[in-house]
C-alpha cells in the first residue's frame, strides 16, 4: 500500500457524465473520498450507481461507453482516458472491487488458491511457498474456518457467505487503499450478511482502506457508511451524512426510498379453509465421498432431516434460515424434483407414487417462481414463449386465439403491458423479470406456488410491489404459497405461517405474529436480531 501523507482526496469525481451509444446513464456527478473514508452510493436499479463505480476503475464497455465530460482522479492520477498500464498499476493492486454474485465472479474450474493466487502473481509476483503462506492468511483475515482444508475447494463447495469472503480475500490481496463493494451482501442470508458487514469495518480499520459501497439496502447504509450520495436517473440528488439523510431527508425520491419496505401483514383465513398439502417425516440425504471399488459413500448428509408440515388453500406458509438450512431442497422434494422419503400428500392424494403422464399432470397445479429471474428466463425466447410454454406441454389443444389470449390475462394479471409479448427478457428490469415469471407460473391457474426467494435481488421499492402483488393474487385465486426467503420483514408481511430451519432440521414453527415477536428458540432469536436490528447496531460505527 501507498503510504502517501497527502493531503489530497484520495478519489476525486468531478462533473462525470457516461453515456452509452449517446444514451446518458449518468449526469454530471460528483463527489470526493478521503483516505479511510466510508461513502455510499444509494438507488435503484438503473440509478447509475455501478456505472459509476465501474467507470473509476474504466472497466467500462468502452468506446461504446464514453465520458461526455468529467474528470475521475485517483491520489492524483487522472483515469479517464488512462493508458492500459497506467491502470493495470491501479486495478487491483491500489483499487479492488468486489461484486454483488460471488459464483458468478468466482471461475467455476479452478479452486480457491489457484484463483487467490493468481492475483498475488500478477501484481506481486509471489508464487509457491510464499504464495500459499499469504494465501492462508488472507483466508484466514476474512474469517474462513480452516483455510487450510479450504485450498482446493471449488467455488460450488463453499456456502454463498464462505464465496463473498474469498472474493473479499482476493480483493485485499494487495492491500487497497481504495475497495468498492457493489451490492455485497444482497443474496446473502441475515445472519451472514450482518458478519460480512462487520468483516468490512473490521478490515477497513486495520488496513486504513477507503470503501466505497454501492447498495440499494438502506439499512446497510445507515450501518456502514458516515457520508452518503442518493442517485437517481444518473444524477446525484441528495447527499448528507448517514444519520442526517435518515432523519431529515429532503428529497422526494429519498423520503420513497426509506419509505419503500414491506409492510403489512397476511389476511386472516377462515376456520374451515381446507387442507392442500400435507408432508410427514420428509427425509433428503446427499451421499458424502465414495470409497471402496463400488463407489460406496463415506457417509450422508441430511439435507432435509424428517419434516412435517401442512398447507391450507389460500394461506402461506413462510420458510426461513440461513444457506444450507435445507428450505430450498424440502421445497424441491415436495415438487417432486428430488428424491425423498416420507410422505407428500397433495389434495388428499400420496403424490410419491406418481409417475410419467399422472406426475407431468401434477405440475400444472405446482408450480415454482425462482430466486434469479434473469437465470431462470431463456434469453432467446420472448415473453410470449416463455409464459406460453406450459400451455403447449399442459393445455395442447388451445387454439392460437385462445393462448394469445391466456397469455395476455396472464401479462395483465401481473401488471405488464400487452406489448411486452414481442419483446425479450435482457429488455426489462429486475422486477419486470420477476413479474413474467410469476405469469408464466400463473397462466397454468395452479392451486400452489413455491416461491423461493423471489425478492432477494430487486430493490426495496420493487420488493413492495411484488409482496402487493402476491398478496393480491392470492386473493384473487386462493392460491398457497411456500415462500422461502432469508429477507424477514417479507415473510412477515406475506405469510400466515413460518417454520425456522437449521441444519435440514425444523427449528421452530407457528403463526407468523407469535414466531416474529415471541420467538422461543436462540437460533430464532439470532435470525430477528440479525435481521431487524441492524438499524440499532449501527450507531457506534457511523458517529466514529
Amino acid at each position: 500500500m501507498t503510504n502517501t501523507q497527502s493531503t489530497q482526496p484520495l478519489l476525486v469525481v468531478n462533473d462525470l457524465s457516461v453515456s452509452f451509444a449517446d444514451v446518458p446513464a449518468v449526469k454530471r456527478i460528483s463527489f470526493e473520498m478521503e483516505r479511510g473514508e466510508t461513502l455510499a452510493l444509494v438507488g435503484e436499479s438503473g440509478s447509475g450507481k455501478s456505472v459509476t463505480a465501474l467507470s473509476i476503475l474504466q472497466l467500462l464497455p468502452y468506446p461504446r461507453a464514453s465520458h461526455p465530460s468529467g474528470s475521475i482522479t485517483f491520489d492524483g492520477v487522472e483515469m479517464v482516458g488512462a493508458n492500459e498500464r497506467s491502470l493495470r498499476e491501479i486495478r487491483g493492486n491500489r483499487i479492488s472491487m468486489i461484486f454483488q454474485e460471488p459464483m458468478t465472479s468466482l471461475n467455476p474450474l479452478h479452486n480457491i488458491e489457484k484463483q487467490i493466487g493468481e492475483v498475488l502473481f500478477l501484481h506481486k509476483g509471489l508464487r509457491g511457498g510464499a504464495a500459499r503462506a499469504r494465501i492462508l492468511e488472507l483466508l484466514d483475515l476474512v474469517g474462513i474456518p480452516d483455510p487450510k482444508s479450504r485450498l482446493r475447494a471449488l467455488p460450488h463447495e463453499l456456502s454463498g457467505g464462505q464465496r463473498q469472503r474469498v472474493m473479499i480475500a482476493m480483493a485485499l490481496a494487495n492491500e487497497p487503499e481504495l475497495l468498492i463493494a457493489d451490492e455485497p451482501t444482497t443474496a446473502l442470508d441475515v445472519t451472514i450478511q450482518a458478519q460480512i458487514l462487520e468483516l468490512l469495518k473490521d478490515l477497513q480499520a486495520k488496513l486504513g482502506m477507503a470503501l466505497l459501497l454501492i447498495t440499494h439496502d438502506l439499512q446497510i447504509v445507515e450501518k456502514m457508511a458516515k457520508n452518503v450520495c442518493v442517485m437517481k436517473d444518473g444524477e446525484i440528488v441528495e447527499r448528507g451524512t448517514g444519520h442526517g439523510l435518515f432523519e431529515n431527508p429532503q428529497h422526494p425520491y429519498t423520503q420513497k426510498l426509506l419509505a419503500a419496505v414491506p409492510s403489512g401483514t397476511a389476511p386472516a383465513l377462515p376456520e374451515n379453509t381446507a387442507e392442500l398439502l400435507k408432508t410427514s417425516d420428509i427425509q433428503v440425504r446427499f451421499p458424502i465421498g465414495r470409497k471402496g471399488i463400488l463407489g460406496r459413500p463415506e457417509r450422508y448428509l441430511d439435507a432435509v432431516d424428517h419434516i412435517s408440515l401442512t398447507l391450507r388453500q389460500g394461506e402461506t406458509l413462510g420458510i426461513v434460515g440461513e444457506s444450507g438450512s435445507g428450505k430450498t431442497t424440502l421445497a424441491m422434494a415436495i415438487l417432486r424434483l428430488l428424491k425423498s422419503n416420507g410422505d407428500i400428500h397433495f389434495a388428499g392424494k400420496d403424490i410419491r407414487t406418481y409417475s410419467g403422464a399422472d406426475l407431468r399432470n401434477l405440475r400444472r397445479d405446482m408450480q415454482v417462481v425462482f430466486q434469479d429471474p434473469f437465470g431462470s428466463l431463456s434469453p432467446r425466447m420472448s415473453i410470449a414463449q416463455i409464459v406460453g410454454e406450459g400451455l403447449e406441454i399442459h393445455e395442447p389443444d388451445l387454439t392460437p386465439a385462445e393462448r394469445a389470449k391466456r397469455i395476455s390475462d396472464a401479462l395483465t394479471e401481473v401488471d405488464l403491458p400487452q406489448n411486452a409479448m414481442d419483446r425479450y427478457p435482457h429488455e426489462f428490469s429486475g422486477g419486470q423479470r420477476q413479474r413474467i415469471s410469476i405469469a408464466r407460473a400463473l397462466v397454468l391457474k395452479p392451486r400452489f406456488i413455491v416461491l423461493d426467494e423471489p425478492t432477494s435481488a430487486l430493490d426495496m421499492s420493487v420488493q413492495a410491489q411484488i409482496v402487493e402483488l402476491l398478496r393480491d393474487l392470492q386473493a384473487r385465486h386462493n392460491m398457497a404459497y411456500l415462500f422461502i426467503s432469508h429477507d424477514l420483514r417479507v415473510v412477515r408481511a406475506l405469510s400466515h405461517r413460518v417454520m425456522v430451519m437449521q441444519n435440514g432440521k425444523l427449528v421452530e414453527s407457528g403463526n407468523a405474529a407469535d414466531v416474529f415477536d415471541h420467538p422461543q428458540q436462540p437460533y430464532t432469536q439470532a435470525l430477528l436480531a440479525a435481521a431487524l436490528d441492524l438499524r440499532a447496531a449501527s450507531t457506534e460505527f457511523v458517529r466514529n
